[in-house]
């Protein structure tokens, strides 16, 4: 079926194979966003932003061990100068 305002077999030349290129494409980008059957770049993203929480995590982790160490050893070397 096609459009009435299309002339001279317009819609079947032009514009049918450029819907079936549109249609194609954009199945390989719904493909690549959900994964269909293999990891999709909603996954992907989602355990992307999972590690960078992780590693934020530690790295906050990290720094609190060393300010409490190095409170720690500045509390030690007052006493010991206090000892003195």
């Amino acid at each position: 079926m096609t459009p009435n305002n299309c002339q001279d077999g317009q819609y079947e030349r032009i514009c049918r194979p450029e819907f079936l290129s549109l249609h194609s494409k954009l199945d390989r980008l719904d493909d690549a966003i959900r994964g269909n059957g293999k990891p999709g770049i909603n996954l992907r993203l989602e355990l992307l932003e999972a590690a960078a929480a992780s590693r934020r995590r530690l790295t906050w982790i990290v720094i609190g061990a060393f300010v409490s160490a190095g409170a720690s050893a500045v509390m030690q070397l007052v006493q010991f100068i206090g000892r003195q």
